[in-house]
């Protein structure tokens, strides 16, 4: 599942070339609006709330509607000239809006509706604090999660309900960073506002193209790009050294049986640990 900075990522895209543009076609490739025309509608703005992207449309008669799509694990929004030829094949797409700028397809959408702009709420009102987003609010993450203490930290912090914005991938290297097997429960992670400041800077430093989490210290501060150093500490090294003590990273699986609200994410998922830097304590769900 996409991590918050590559929905900050595909937001900021979609933004700059529809921003502003009016829809000269659109098409919904979904049974619930197949038959939604949104032809002479103004791209208003395209903005992310954690996982999710909410695309912004006012009529000419000052109607406002609102575009919420979820990419889930296979998703995409690509943006291409007008007429371009897409990288993927046609039968995966969900929604495609053209304007006189830009083609905009969203290809194997996990989630897409139209809804009210007035009612965004329903939408994402249960995420937490966003990480990258003008919300962000250490306090409230840190209240959500130490709300169910006995709950594995590597489960808390995929819970988009407690904190918006941490996929698979930030969730490993967070807990490498903070010396905790990701399937420790809460309470033994004793500084929650540290997890979450790294976790922020490391979303934060991988807006751009590409991503690498080795650029930061324990601490989560930037040390500099290492020659030859891998792109992350633990995840997907199972079986390579630790880039600290050497010993084999381990792989795993946390979570609980799950299906249905993508935010929820309490199907199991991959983990990726050093046994000895980040010792099991406790003993989570």
């Amino acid at each position: 599942m996409p991590e918050g900075d590559s929905i900050w990522r595909a937001a900021h895209q979609l933004h700059g070339a529809l921003a502003g543009q009016t829809l000269t076609a659109s098409d919904f490739r979904v049974p619930r609006f197949a038959t939604l025309d949104l032809r002479g509608w103004t791209v208003e703005a395209v903005v992310p709330r954690g996982k999710h992207l909410l695309m912004r449309l006012v009529s000419q008669a000052g109607e406002r509607l609102t575009i919420h799509s979820h990419l889930k694990m296979e998703g995409s929004w690509q943006v291409y000239a007008p007429g371009g030829r897409w990288r993927k094949p046609g039968f995966t797409a969900r929604c495609v809006l053209r304007t006189p700028a830009a083609d905009a397809v969203g290809f194997s959408l996990g989630q897409l509706e139209v809804i009210k702009t007035s009612d965004e709420d329903k939408a994402v009102g249960h995420l937490g604090p966003d990480l990258l987003g003008p919300d962000w609010d250490p306090a409230e993450a840190e209240r959500r999660v130490a709300a169910a203490p006995d709950v594995p930290i590597g489960v808390a912090l995929l819970d988009q309900r407690n904190l918006a914005g941490i996929g698979n991938i930030y969730r490993c290297e967070v807990c490498f960073l903070a010396g905790l097997h990701p399937a420790s429960p809460v309470t033994a992670a004793t500084d929650l506002p540290a997890m979450f400041a790294d976790a922020k800077q490391l979303l934060e430093a991988n807006l751009g193209p590409g991503r690498r989490t080795t650029l930061l210290n324990a601490r989560g501060i930037p040390v500099g790009r290492a020659a030859g150093r891998p792109g992350y500490w633990v995840y997907r090294r199972e079986h390579q050294p630790c880039l600290r003590c050497r010993t084999p990273i381990r792989h795993d699986t946390l979570g609980k049986a799950g299906r249905g609200n993508p935010d929820l994410v309490t199907e199991e998922r991959d983990i990726y640990f050093c046994p000895k830097c980040q010792p099991l304590l406790g003993a989570g769900e």
